[in-house]
């Protein structure tokens, strides 16, 4: 893609001002090569926009510092083997273009300032140097009385005259070819586009662009946007040109890569597919509603491929502003479409630069070198370089694609021709040819049409006509009614005659059966050349005997001019040594290769050439009159136009019958011979008409040309140019037109501009190092100007010119030019400074790693810098205490930058409270994090060999935040402990950082915040203590958690304190070892503490409830049970040490401890559980038969209410402890101690101590009752078939099974024989005794007891 032409001269990063910088540019012509290359003074890093770099990177490694130079690399360097530093500039003659490249010799930079505010150019006449120096290009003096002004005239005039150059490049290249195997360059992101991305991003956030998607991608593309794409340093990145959308592709997949890896897997969802599907979403996102399709042809861009001669053109039309008409008319002026006018100029060319070395080499004119004695070596250098170009041309094919001129290929000149390593003319000329080598080879179309006036024969008899080139096979055309013999056919012939004899016969078929020969009826010789006319025609027919018709035969002859012959047609000839004699010859102007042609003379029907003169050495001119030595007979032929070709000893005179005829003759040996004298033809006033419209013909274009004033640059002598500034003109316009191309191209040219350069600099010999020298000066102005240029590409071209300069090229010693060393010094200066720019503010130069491996190529190239010579190693302390000296600048700068964007000097002269200064100082925190991981992400791969560097400069960073941070700290009043998070943010990144793990910060850090830690581990202990003692006091045994209130807010006290040292992750281990052992020791003594109290209240509890049937456990004892299980819980886990050998030792003892205080309390809750039951046997008792009221108490209560009423209390109080205790082992385990217990006291009072007494009824009934209801009791609570169904629990069962068989056979033999009235009598006496065995006395007393009793008593007589 070009750029328009008023556009050429636009800055690197940014529109021009109203007084371009180009203007000052022509005023200093004579500075652009005179001077070294002055560096424009760029502000300093913190004063102008970063530059910032990515992504390609260059076509190959980069060189290695220790290695020899760099080959050769694709922006410019030498491709063949024409292009070496020997390379010849111009003649001494002083020309116009020299003139023009003095004028727009070199442009300002537009950010240098140091240009003299007023110059004015002053020409001083130097003696060109051959080799294109500075000493070709005139200077200028400074005048203060005249101000800068614009000199558009000459700039014009200069890209003319470039332009010129460059299309004879283009038009015919012999020594470059365009590369196929460079990178391929992305499309480059503009400022508008960046604008454009951010607003389709945000659309998306906001919701609105219509794009599904999951909050986990979401979140992916909001960290993007805010990090990577609003950031300013990518923002300079774009500004420069060095951000493709290839990096905006790699930055957000290197994100989300991270992202994904740390998803958990999901069934049938690879992560890969995870990756994908958010690609295809980002790129859907970042195009926008844009067609995929026309993303896909600008990426298809031929600017990036191997371009046509046409493309080409178009290019370096945009590149030097040249209009398409005045391409066109310099075009048809400079013949470029005629290939041997464009090879006899290269070797006129290459003729002219060997006779300026000849003449310095004679006047002794050298260009200054480093090294007087280096003169003889250039003088080899500048042959050398030109016997390459020239067998370079000769190896150009004649004949493209013919298989017989492939033989050609690769000859060197031959015997008798001028190159650079003949000092003298060749004696005698003679150059023998093989016959071969001059063959020529016509191609013969013969198409036969029609026949008339064919009436001898039949109307129904078949003709045909037979053709063939004598000498040669015959072919027939088609049969057809001799009433219309009409064939159209056509027959394809091959000689090497130039003067060939072309046969046509007519036949007719015989009629008669036993005739073998077809009737002949006529025929036709015709006699073509490459020259006549090539149009259909009618050809008079020699009839045969039987044929007295008049016939005529149409028929159609081409024949086709071969490549190598160059002109042919009739001369009149006579030479010295050949052509001896004055005749009219057939002459055949042929090449051989690109340096040999022969005039050949041709006899009609031959193949072989009758005598051949070689044109080497020859030089062609115009005879205005006939010589004298002519014969007699020939100079009386006054209309004959002569011409001659002259050499020493021999002499050869021409001559035309037309004027015209002698121009094109004139013109085709003119371009065999390669002399540099272009012949004029003579005025002739009286030539004939047609004569003089073919001169106006010939002369038409170079009459435009003059009228649109570029007939100087179409005549203009390359010799005479000074190359090396037109050069360097050239190869600035074209990188400022690469710069402002749509592909991130870092400086480097795409493939055509690659190969035109290279082809610019074989040809006109512009020496290699002062081609990589400017180009450095120009990639270095670019750099200040904003632009991003890849170090890889200046490395190479720094590595070219030290190799050159310090003597150590591949090729062998060289000459150096005095200009090449000052300027290559003052560059490598310019270097130093731009790469230590570079590396100390590598964040802002490289953001996120883009380019790609830039950061990595600048140091390699600093390395190569520090480098005393090409071939010793650059000393590996010196570089480390260079890179060292910008990594601490490097660590100021980037703190600096973020203490302003955080503006945290602002907070701390402040008077804001300390909460304030607190999240200001961790803001700055977290940016301080941030950045340093960035640096370790993109930038520690690149800082390989420097890594304990790179570890130094964190500290230093780090170094410059705890001044801040002390400064924030100090200012807290004491007691306060808002400050943890501080630490804890830094110490969690500092820990996790292997690299800064236990550095100089992080031991500052843990040395500032250990008092703090202590102090507060002293207060939270007194803190916790005090609320045990307070909450106990106060508690209400409510159920709260797992306990009640303070045993809650104990333990969460004691976890919070623990888990937050914990968090703070110290990073001294014996301090930290410490702090767990303390706290440890804490819990076990707050937690036993709080068992103590949770026992006391127990107690003291229990000492208020009864024993009766009636007792429910209370609550309170319940949430105590809870307390103590609560407590006993969490001694694993805040009383065991994080390792060592007594880890266990407080969880131990504290566990030991509550599991006392927890059995105590369930014992103490069986205890009384136990004491009802010995009431209720206490009760029981009272029916043995030994007691004093068991006959009363066994007629007042016959029922088993006793054991209904101790069930019911066992059944209440297990509903108890079943919903009020969480523990279900505890609840479990009271439960069989309860039951083993009770099961125990009634075995022991019905077994032991009743042993050989018998139960009372009652007794029996109430222990049935109890024994069997409790058993089922608790199997209904978990109690095991083990525990229930025990030996004791067996012997009391048999037991009472026993004494219910007695009963039973005690009431069988009562029921047997009943008395009257007993029943009567002990109802009433159960009532009253029942009454008083619960107390309660009946009405009226004793004395109704007795009334009642008296009244069943026998009555006496």
């Amino acid at each position: 893609m070009l750029r328009d032409s008023s556009s050429d001269d636009e800055d690197y990063s940014s529109p021009p001002p109203p007084t371009a910088p180009h203007i000052v540019a022509a005023k200093q012509a004579a500075v652009f090569s005179s001077s070294p290359s002055r560096r424009p003074t760029g502000s300093g890093p913190g004063q102008q926009q970063q530059p910032q770099a990515s992504a390609s990177g260059p076509t190959g490694a980069s060189p290695s510092p220790s290695s020899g130079p760099a080959p050769a690399a694709r922006m410019g360097s030498n491709r063949s083997a024409g292009t070496r530093d020997a390379s010849a500039g111009s003649p001494p003659p002083q020309s116009p273009g020299n003139n023009v490249a003095a004028a727009g010799g070199r442009r300002a930079t537009p950010s240098s300032g140091r240009h003299s505010t007023s110059e004015q150019p002053q020409v001083q006449q130097r003696t060109p140097s051959p080799s294109g120096s500075s000493q070709n290009v005139a200077t200028t003096a400074p005048t203060k009385a005249e101000p800068e002004e614009v000199d558009e005239e000459a700039d014009r005039r200069q890209r003319l005259l470039l332009y010129a150059l460059v299309m004879r490049c283009i038009a015919y290249p012999f020594s470059a070819k365009q590369p196929t195997d460079m990178a391929r360059r992305q499309l480059k992101v503009t400022q508008s586009q960046l604008k454009q991305v951010r607003d389709r991003f945000q659309v998306f956030l906001a919701g609105e662009s219509g794009i599904v998607a999951d909050e986990a991608f979401s979140n992916a593309v909001q960290s993007y946007f805010e990090v990577f794409l609003k950031s300013d340093r990518v923002a300079n990145l774009v500004r420069g040109g060095g951000c493709s959308v290839r990096d905006f592709r790699e930055v957000f997949k290197n994100n989300i890569e991270k992202r994904v890896r740390c998803l958990p897997e999901i069934d049938g969802l690879s992560k890969e597919t995870v990756l994908s599907s958010w690609m295809a979403k980002f790129d859907q996102i970042y195009r926008g509603d844009e067609d995929p399709r026309r993303i896909q042809k600008m990426n298809a861009s031929q600017s990036e491929l191997v371009l046509s001669k046409e493309q080409l053109y178009d290019m370096f039309q945009g590149v030097l502003s040249v209009r398409k008409f005045e391409h066109q008319i310099m075009f048809n002026a400079c013949q470029l479409d005629n290939a041997d006018e464009q090879a006899a100029q290269v070797r006129r060319e290459l003729d002219a630069r060997l006779n300026g070395y000849e003449d310095m080499k004679k006047n002794r004119k050298f260009p200054k070198f480093v090294v007087k004695d280096m003169e003889p070596l250039y003088y080899d250098e500048v042959k050398a370089a030109i016997n390459l170009l020239m067998t370079n041309l000769e190896s150009v094919p004649v004949t493209k694609g013919n298989q017989d001129a492939k033989l050609l290929t690769g000859q060197k000149p031959k015997k008798g021709q001028k190159n650079a390593n003949s000092q003298s003319e060749s004696g005698d000329g003679d150059v023998n040819f093989s016959r071969s080598s001059i063959q020529l080879n016509f191609s013969i179309e013969i198409v036969v049409s029609e026949v008339k006036n064919l009436k001898c024969v039949p109307p129904n008899r078949i003709v045909y006509c037979t053709m063939e080139v004598e000498g040669g096979e015959k072919l027939q055309t088609d049969q057809a009614e001799a009433s219309r013999p009409m064939w159209d056919t056509q027959g394809d012939f091959s000689t090497s005659q130039p003067l060939p004899i072309v046969k046509v016969k007519l036949f007719a078929e015989n009629a008669r059966m036993l005739s073998f020969d077809d009737r002949e009826l006529g025929k036709v010789q015709i006699r073509p050349t490459c020259t006549t006319a090539k149009g259909t025609e009618w050809h008079k027919m020699t009839t045969s005997k039987s044929c007295p018709d008049d016939l005529r035969i149409k028929i159609l002859i081409r024949m086709e001019k071969p490549s190598n012959l160059k002109h042919c047609g009739w001369l009149w000839t006579v030479g010295k040594n050949v052509f001896k004699k004055w005749q009219k010859r057939y002459m055949c102007l042929i090449q051989v290769s690109q340096y040999h042609f022969v005039m050949a003379s041709y006899r009609e029907k031959k193949s072989e050439p009758l005598e051949v003169m070689p044109l080497t050495d020859y030089t062609v001119d115009y005879v205005p009159e006939p010589p004298d030595d002519l014969p007699p007979d020939a100079a009386a032929n006054r209309k004959l136009c002569f011409f001659s070709t002259v050499r020493e000893g021999d002499h050869v005179t021409y001559a035309t019958e037309d004027e015209a005829e002698r121009q094109l003759w004139v013109q085709a040996v003119y371009r065999a011979t390669g002399q540099t004298h272009k012949p004029e033809p003579p005025s002739q006033p009286a030539v004939r008409a047609a004569s003089a419209q073919a001169q106006q013909k010939l002369s038409g274009e170079a009459d435009r040309a003059k009228r649109a004033g570029l007939d100087e640059f179409i005549r203009v002598d390359p010799a005479q140019c000074d190359h090396a500034a037109l050069f360097r003109r050239l190869q600035l316009l074209t990188l400022r037109h690469r710069l402002a191309d749509p592909y991130t191209s870092l400086g480097w040219f795409s493939p055509g501009q690659v190969f035109v350069l290279d082809e610019y600099c074989a040809r006109y010999g512009v020496r290699g190092c002062q081609r990589h020298v400017f180009y450095l000066e120009d990639l270095l102005d670019a750099a200040d100007n904003g632009s991003i240029i890849d170090p890889a590409l200046i490395h190479y071209s720094f590595a070219f010119c030290a190799s050159h300069v310090h003597g150590n090229r591949p090729d062998g010693i060289g000459t150096v030019l005095h200009d090449e060393r000052v300027r290559f010094e003052e560059v490598k200066k310019r270097l130093m400074e731009l790469l230590l720019r570079h590396v100390t503010e590598f964040r802002y130069y490289f953001p996120f790693g883009r380019p790609e491996g830039a950061l990595k190529g600048t140091l390699s190239l600093l390395e190569r810098v520090l480098m005393k010579d090409i071939v010793t190693p650059a000393d590996t302390e010196e570089v480390r205490k260079v890179v060292s000296g910008c990594l601490d600048e490097a660590a100021t700068i980037n703190y600096n930058r973020l203490a302003d964007c955080a503006k945290i000097e602002e907070i701390i002269q402040s008077d804001d409270p300390t909460e304030k200064k607190l999240e200001g100082i961790v803001h700055l925190a977290e940016m301080c994090i941030e950045v340093l991981q960035q640096n370790e992400e993109h930038h520690s791969e690149a800082f390989a060999w420097f890594s304990d560097l790179l570890i130094e400069h964190a500290e230093n960073f780090w170094a410059k935040f705890a001044v801040d941070m002390m400064a924030v700290l100090e200012s807290q009043p004491p007691d306060v402990w808002d400050s943890f998070p501080l630490f804890q943010l830094l110490n969690d990144y500092l820990r996790s950082d292997a690299n800064l793990r236990n550095g100089r910060f992080h031991q500052q850090l843990r040395d500032t915040f250990a008092p703090h830690v202590v102090r507060y581990v002293d207060l939270m202990e007194s803190s916790i203590a005090q609320s045990i003692n307070r909450g106990f006091e106060k508690e209400r045994w409510s159920q709260k958690g797992s306990g009640c209130a303070t045993s809650e807010d104990l333990l969460w006290k004691l976890e919070a304190l623990q888990s937050f040292i914990a968090d703070l992750h110290w990073p001294d281990p014996p301090f930290a070892e410490h702090l767990d052992n303390r706290l440890k020791l804490m819990a076990a003594d707050m937690l036993e503490a709080a068992g103590k109290r949770t026992s006391a209240a127990f107690e003291a509890t229990m000492k208020r409830c009864g024993k009766g049937t009636d007792f429910l456990l209370p609550s309170d004892v319940c949430v105590m049970l809870n307390t103590c299980a609560g407590l006993k819980g969490s001694v694993l886990k805040l009383c065991t040490m994080r390792s060592g050998e007594n880890m266990h030792e407080y969880h131990k003892k504290t566990d030991t401890f509550l599991d006392g205080v927890q059995s105590r309390i369930a014992n103490g809750i069986v205890a009384r559980f136990c004491e009802i039951l010995e009431g209720v046997l206490i009760k029981l008792a009272r029916y043995d038969e030994t007691a004093m009221f068991s006959t009363l108490l066994s007629i007042a209560k016959p029922t088993d209410e006793m054991g209904k009423e101790f069930v019911d209390c066992c059944r209440a109080n297990m509903e108890q402890l079943r919903h009020h205790i969480f523990d279900e082992l505890l609840v479990l385990s009271i439960c069989e101690n309860w039951y083993s217990k009770q099961t125990r006291a009634i075995h022991d009072w019905l077994v032991k101590e009743r042993a050989q007494a018998a139960l009372h009824p009652y007794q029996l009934q109430c222990l049935c009752f109890i024994v069997r209801k409790v058993y089922s009791d608790f199997e209904l609570q978990g109690v095991t078939h083990d525990v229930l169904d025990t030996r004791t629990y067996q012997a009391l069962n048999s037991r009472l099974q026993a004494e219910e068989a007695t009963q039973s056979m005690k009431m069988g033999e009562a029921t047997g024989s009943p008395k009257p009235g007993p029943k009567s009598l002990l109802g009433s006496m159960a009532g009253s005794i029942s009454s008083l065995g619960n107390g309660k006395l009946p009405t009226g007393g004793l004395s109704g007891i007795t009334s009642s009793l008296s009244s069943f008593l026998p009555k006496s007589g």
